[in-house]
């Protein structure tokens, strides 16, 4: 029997709703260079909803000037299978080009992972800068 991790990495590639993109990460040693990643499949769930025992100074560190609404949550799959050279995880400070239903692509950073998920569960921030 598969693992709750496959069958949640199953699940969002094979997702109806689930979004063609691909995962970018900037190049530690060249700012101005990003390393492709590979492709995936990416699910948007909702609006980020913050603890409810987050205070307003948590928050306003969280979100960092941005606004509450310009928060996501998806998860992030990659294509390949794991063990295999082309299996990534996403990680924050990444980015996904994200192919829309209208077949434009939008730009999100990956901004933080939902705490304790294991199954690819990610913050988002859609950067326009970068359509």
């Amino acid at each position: 029997m598969p693992s709750p991790i496959a069958q949640a990495r199953r699940a969002v590639l094979s997702h109806p709703d689930a979004l063609d993109c691909t995962l970018y990460r900037p190049d530690e040693r060249d700012g101005e260079e990003e390393r492709d990643l590979g492709d995936g499949r990416l699910l948007f769930t909702g609006p980020f909803q913050p603890p409810a025992d987050w205070d307003a100074s948590t928050r306003e560190e969280y979100f960092d000037g941005n606004a509450d609404d310009d928060f996501l949550t998806a998860f992030i799959e990659g294509e390949a299978e794991p063990g295999s050279p082309g299996h990534f995880t996403a990680e924050p400070g990444d980015y996904a080009a994200v192919v829309g239903t209208d077949a434009k692509i939008a730009m999100y950073y990956v901004y933080d992972r939902l705490d304790g998920d294991q199954a690819g569960g990610y913050v988002l921030i859609r950067e326009p800068e970068l359509d």
